[in-house]
């Protein structure tokens, strides 16, 4: 028992570090865009943040994907083992293609695929999915209109500033949004992670007869999530950074200071958050306040579909390395 569990701590691990990797871009596309940071200051800047993420923020959203998404009586090691799996093949996929779609919610579909083969859909506690299918429409659109708001702010605050004042000003104060931002990403991500080590614990009778979440869990997963940040997703930095609209210093310090409120204020509700879907729509935002032509919108499109899929898709990938498993 001891060493499957070990070993599913490390495929969870594996998980943090790739979503770390793959929405790297989250983090570090607007400065890399800006060109404020070049891209390999910009993920050691973004890792920092996302370690440091680990003291001070709580462990709510852990929380929630621990005991608020699936019925615990529903869980065992090989449900959260697929559920795992989904996700990371799902986060492969979309990583090879260059879409920027949610860790978090390929995480959520895996494991709700896994837990509903073993137990049927009576495991899924509604009130749980129903936040995260909410926030699923109000993160880009909270994002979106805070980056819109900001950007019309600021034009009005300094319309009679020249445009080198501006831009050397916000180049200083988008290593402070990117920080921000990076401090977000890494405390909501990061705790999907512990929620699903922990349950696991839980599950296991190693944390007694009260769920919670140990200290050495928040920072291995911090830890996890900081590494892959590190490595760096370029495929998705580059559609996130350049594909859906360009930024300048001022725009991107605007998106990703509407993208950090939006995601710290879900992270102290307990709400696990696409910070992709946010982010995107902040950047979509700040893109449209020039003109809504300077959204490439055939490229939102694109990633819009691969967010509607990423439940389903990495739920039937779990059901089947469940299914599988089963069967051996």
């Amino acid at each position: 028992m001891l060493t499957l569990v070990v070993f599913i701590i490390i495929v969870a691990l594996s998980f943090d570090f790739i979503n770390g990797f793959h929405d790297a871009a989250n983090s570090i596309a607007t400065v890399v865009a800006t060109r404020v940071l070049t891209p390999q200051q910009a993920v050691v800047w973004a890792a920092f943040f996302n370690f440091v993420a680990a003291f001070g923020f709580g462990v709510k959203v852990a929380g929630t994907i621990g005991k608020g998404v699936i019925d615990p009586s529903a869980v065992n090691e090989i449900v959260l083992l697929s559920g795992l799996i989904g996700a990371i093949v799902w986060d492969l996929i979309t990583w090879y293609f260059g879409l920027p779609t949610s860790s978090s919610h390929a995480l959520i579909g895996g494991f709700l695929g896994a837990a509903v083969t073993r137990a049927g859909w009576q495991a899924v506690i509604l009130s749980g999915i129903g936040k995260i299918c909410l926030f699923i429409v109000l993160s880009p659109l909270i994002g979106m209109l805070l980056g819109f708001a900001f950007m019309v702010g600021l034009y009005h605050l300094l319309q009679h500033a020249s445009p080198y004042h501006v831009d050397r000003h916000f180049r200083r104060l988008q290593l402070v949004s990117a920080a921000l931002y990076s401090l977000g990403h890494g405390t909501n991500d990061a705790q999907k992670t512990m929620g699903i080590i922990a349950v696991l614990l839980f599950t296991a009778g190693y944390l007694g007869s009260e769920f919670y979440v140990p200290f050495w869990v928040v920072l291995i997963c911090h830890a996890a999530i900081a590494a892959g940040t590190m490595a760096g997703g370029w495929r998705i930095v580059h559609t996130m950074g350049h594909r859906i609209t360009k930024l300048k210093p001022i725009g991107g310090f605007c998106a990703e200071s509407a993208g950090a409120i939006s995601i710290l204020f879900a992270t102290h509700l307990g709400i696990p958050v696409s910070t992709t879907h946010t982010i995107t729509g902040a950047i979509v935002g700040v893109g449209s306040t020039r003109r809504l032509s300077a959204v490439k919108w055939g490229v939102v499109g694109q990633i819009v579909w691969a967010w509607i899929l990423t439940i389903p898709a990495s739920a039937l990938i779990a059901a089947i390395v469940y299914t599988v498993i089963g069967v051996f």
